[in-house]
């Protein structure tokens, strides 16, 4: 069965509609942003017969609904109690220009090409357009919302169409009367009579194909699911903002009259209210989404529905599955937001304990934010049972899997359904490993890739590193008391950068986290690109600092490293050596064995292949 029809409709059809508000627009749709520029440049493709592009709408009265508003300028003069029977999909901008300059009297609010805000009155010079056809852009004129075009900083008036019987006199004909010019005809034969001849000419060359212009136009039918209409709104409009499904959603239930953004955002100026404020109030969760807090309700109320087919003895196919992605988000009915935002609010809450007790502390270190919505989910339903030694074991082990195993890039809804699912079941059940844990592998040639903090298993094994109470190197303080303080941190080279350059190591290894750790920018200014042998010695006896060799190295210890093989100056005994004790705490957190038979062998392959070069 088609969904959708194709036809033309004709301009002035289209604009009687939307002035009557039988044409409107589904709320997700912004606001009217073209600017005088745009506008001129349509108005010359319509006089000019040129295509504008098709149009699209859709059938209202369907089982996707939508709150709706009128096209802009026109909030005023349309009935709330006028319900449309179609609504703009593609063609907002164009249709909205051609409403406000066509068929409304009231000056179009819109903007110069720098964006500053102007009222504009749009006229055509009837002697430009008639002596000139082929260079109508010429011809079009605008004025202030006085109906008057000034000079020398607004002090002089170069052209005045204050009245009809001024733009009469002038010939300037106002747009606003191309569709019906009866009454300023009329004022034509009383004021100018003499000038009837040439309008004839204008009506003929500029004011037909304005009345008889047609715009292609799609139809979508009301049985277009909503899926449908979010996808297709986003192929037709790829000049503008993507629309997010929280958008959509938003116009659904505000049809059912409860206002989502209002709930979500705020609806007072500081917004210190909102759903989103409370969760922010913990600096982990700053930047949570809302589409994320969306996947993860469609999570609970896919998996309730899927428990209630199973007791209801369904099998196979006709079992629902859970789901995160767009379509079944898509379909939540605002029942589900009504029974799960509240205890999902304080499920995010829990997440922001869990990743604290992981040593988390600043959102920029989180690996994943994906990774959050299962999680969430899961802590929803457990309540206080997340605590339990034994099921939070579980849910870390989880959760490291996925950040060293780097499994929550790009798509991953599939991922995160089956994760949550799993995750409640692997809860009562040691059996049922999720797939999450049996798929993550880590293997150490990996190191030498991982050379930027934006990557996940950076962002990982660096808090993996810091959790171990990795202490500066100039200030008598944890790293992540430093952080805390706001004080100046770098993640610096051990091996500084010019002493490895000097010494031939290749960038992909010195530029590995292997020889990166993260310290204050006051240590890091103290270390230049001297030797370790040299910088150590020039810190440990600072005179605000003053330490022995044994002090500096249990402070040097605490970023998995040896400090003996630092002070040596051994490279590459030293990388081999910090290999080792990161593959240890990646082997902790992930609960499974990282081999480093295959990172050695490499290592000497690729130094011989170097000496033999």
């Amino acid at each position: 069965m088609t969904t959708f029809d194709s036809t033309k409709s004709s301009l002035s059809e289209l604009l009687r509609d939307i002035i009557a508000g039988k044409i409107q627009l589904p709320d997700f749709q912004r606001g009217w942003v073209w600017d005088d520029d745009h506008i001129r440049d349509l108005l010359v493709s319509i006089a000019r017969s040129f295509p504008i592009g098709a149009v699209m709408l859709l059938e209202a009265g369907g089982e996707v609904r939508f709150q709706t508003r009128p096209v802009e300028g026109l909030e005023r003069k349309i009935p709330k109690s006028q319900l449309p029977e179609k609504l703009i999909l593609d063609g907002q901008q164009r249709l909205t220009t051609l409403t406000q300059t066509l068929a409304l009297d009231e000056p179009v609010d819109t903007r110069t090409a720098k964006g500053k805000k102007i009222q504009r009155h749009y006229y055509f010079d009837i002697r430009k357009a008639v002596e000139s056809p082929y260079s109508l852009e010429d011809a079009v004129i605008a004025v202030d919302d006085s109906r008057q075009l000034r000079s020398n900083f607004g002090r002089d008036v170069d052209l005045d169409l204050s009245t009809r019987e001024l733009e009469c006199k002038q010939l300037y004909f106002p747009c606003s009367q191309i569709m019906s010019s009866d009454d300023w005809e009329a004022t034509l034969h009383q004021v100018a009579p003499e000038q009837f001849g040439a309008y004839m000419a204008f009506r003929k060359l500029v004011l037909t194909p304005f009345r008889t212009y047609q715009l292609p136009v799609i139809l979508l039918k009301k049985e277009t699911s909503k899926e449908a209409v979010c996808l297709v709104f986003e192929k037709v409009n790829t000049g503008g903002v993507a629309l997010s499904v929280f958008e959509l959603i938003t116009a659904s239930y505000a049809a059912e009259g409860y206002n989502l953004r209002d709930d979500w955002f705020g609806s007072n100026v500081r917004n210190v209210d909102s759903r989103q404020a409370r969760i922010e109030k913990d600096d982990l969760l700053k930047g949570t989404e809302s589409t994320e807090f969306l996947q993860a309700i469609s999570l609970l109320t896919t998996h309730e529905l899927r428990l209630a087919d199973i007791q209801a003895g369904k099998t196979g196919k006709q079992v629902r599955p859970v789901s995160a992605k767009r379509a079944d988000v898509l379909q939540l009915p605002l029942s589900a937001w009504h029974k799960w935002a509240n205890s999902l609010e304080s499920g995010f809450r829990q997440v922001g304990r869990f990743l604290r007790k992981e040593c988390f502390y600043n959102r920029r270190d989180l690996p994943y934010s994906t990774q959050l919505i299962p999680l969430a989910a899961v802590l929803t339903q457990l309540g206080d049972r997340w605590l339990e030694p034994r099921i939070y074991d579980k849910l870390s082990q989880w959760f490291w899997c996925g950040v060293l195993g780097e499994l929550y890039g790009g798509a991953v809804e599939t991922r995160i359904a089956n994760d949550y699912e799993e995750l409640l079941r692997w809860v009562d059940d040691d059996e049922v490993i999720p797939r999450t844990v049996r798929d993550a592998s880590f293997r150490p040639e990996r190191f030498d890739t991982l050379r930027s903090r934006l990557s996940a298993a950076y962002k990982g094994i660096n808090t993996l590193v810091l959790r171990e109470g990795s202490k500066d190197w100039f200030w008598k303080a944890s790293i992540r008391e430093l952080d805390a303080d706001e004080i100046a941190m770098d993640i610096h080279h051990i091996f500084p950068r010019a002493w490895c350059e000097r010494k031939g190591i290749r960038s992909d290894r010195y530029d590995s986290i292997l020889n990166k750790t993260p310290i204050s920018y006051k240590a890091n200014r103290k270390i230049g690109g001297d030797a370790p042998s040299v910088y150590i010695q020039r810190i440990q006896h600072e005179k605000q600092v003053k330490l022995n060799e044994e002090q500096m190295n249990k402070i040097l210890a605490t970023h998995a490293l040896e400090p003996d093989l630092l002070r040596s100056d051994d490279f590459d005994r030293f990388v081999e050596d910090r290999c080792s004790r990161m593959v240890s705490l990646i082997e902790r957190a992930m609960g499974k064995r990282v081999s480093l038979a295959e990172e050695k062998e490499e290592y000497e392959m690729r130094d011989e292949h170097v000496f033999s070069s």
